[in-house]
């Protein structure tokens, strides 16, 4: 698995990729009763967005907290990712940014919206 952004021999960048492996214990699952109602409205697994949170696939966050959550992994701290999915069910498309957050002390990772924080 590569953590960190390294050069290529002819100078270009690579970008870290997530692991195929789980870099730490999510602990105990919860989902908060929003976040629940959303993803059963979209036909959606929360199994998805965890499997992509505990792989290092921090979804939509900026390179400063991707390189946050790799000391996180790391350090033992707080994890956190953002998702933002798109699904069209029965024709119409629902839009919703989903947050997963694992403790610092890996005893639990929640799937929360962003406003239920």
């Amino acid at each position: 698995m590569e953590m960190s952004i390294n050069n290529n021999q002819d100078g270009t960048e690579v970008k870290s990729r997530a692991s195929s492996l789980p870099l730490f214990s999510l602990g105990r699952i919860f989902a908060t009763p929003g976040a629940l109602q959303v993803l059963s409205a979209m036909r959606l697994s929360a199994l998805r967005l965890l499997a992509r949170h505990v792989r290092g696939d921090w979804g939509d966050l900026d390179e400063h907290d991707r390189e946050q959550n790799k000391l996180a992994v790391l350090a033992g701290l707080r994890v956190f990712s953002a998702y933002e999915v798109e699904r069209t069910i029965d024709g119409r498309v629902i839009k919703q940014k989903f947050w997963v957050i694992t403790e610092a002390d890996r005893s639990s990772t929640t799937v929360l919206l962003p406003d239920e924080y």
